[in-house]
């Protein structure tokens, strides 16, 4: 993807804020006691910064486990969203190459899904330069499981019909790659876990997705359509299981 077009994808969450907070997918309680144990901290009263917070289902569920958590979100479109839903919850409107704190002011700096928008070279010392000694940098994925086999074929027919393919997050462990530099202690764990939705759903999620996002309006729906079409197929009664894998790489800072 070049920049231009990450721009461009990165840029289309606004317009698809509603849909993006219906249909995403939350993360389950896991999650959060796996990264308790990888920064060696309990997260309530822990001061958070959620970087890329999107429409706030990562830092609703950080606030819920007791932190003190401040949603960062540079979209317009998707912190109105937050806003709407989340009133209660700090908004700071910025990204995470360039965070507006105060040096050693976080005990946690956590991305939900967001970390792969940001430039590395710039995004990971932001991080670091904001977090306490022994504060951590926690990123995470949440990926459809592709071995399960419509969710294998529904990507296959997305690659085909989408110019350039549609994209994904990759090898989403590529993450230790980007950490190795900074010869600090990186902790990484993968956890499994599912959810049952509606067809509806799932069509709500793929019109969230930036790749669907930014297609002309006909394609779109054409595309939608066909997915929607070989969903029912597969699932007549409309209920769908949605396997994940869910991917946690958390950088502490000495």
């Amino acid at each position: 993807m070049t920049s231009y077009q990450r721009q461009d994808h990165a840029n289309s969450f606004g317009a698809v804020a509603a849909e993006y907070d219906a249909a995403r997918p939350s993360y389950p309680d896991a999650l959060f006691t796996e990264l308790e144990r990888l920064t060696g901290r309990p997260l309530r009263g822990a001061e958070v910064l959620d970087v890329g917070a999107g429409t706030g289902i990562a830092t609703r569920l950080l606030a819920a486990r007791g932190a003190r958590v401040t949603a960062v979100e540079p979209s317009p479109g998707m912190a109105a969203q937050l806003r709407a839903v989340s009133p209660e919850l700090p908004l700071v409107k910025a990204a995470g190459d360039e965070l507006p704190f105060h040096d050693g002011t976080a005990d946690l700096v956590t991305y939900a899904q967001a970390f792969h928008w940001t430039d590395p070279d710039r995004s990971v010392p932001e991080a670091l330069r904001v977090l306490r000694p022994g504060g951590s940098l926690a990123t995470w994925w949440n990926v459809k499981d592709q071995r399960t086999p419509w969710i294998k074929a529904m990507g296959e027919r997305l690659n085909t019909g989408i110019p350039g393919g549609h994209h994904g997050y990759g090898a989403v462990n590529e993450i230790a790659e980007v950490f190795a530099p900074y010869g600090l202690p990186v902790g990484r764990v993968v956890l499994h876990w599912e959810r049952e939705v509606t067809v509806d759903a799932v069509i709500t999620d793929l019109r969230s997705r930036s790749y669907i996002a930014v297609l002309p309006p006909e394609r779109r729906e054409e595309l939608l359509a066909v997915e929607r079409a070989e969903l029912l197929a597969a699932f007549p009664a409309g209920l769908v299981t949605e396997p994940y894998v869910l991917d946690l790489t958390v950088l502490t800072k000495a």
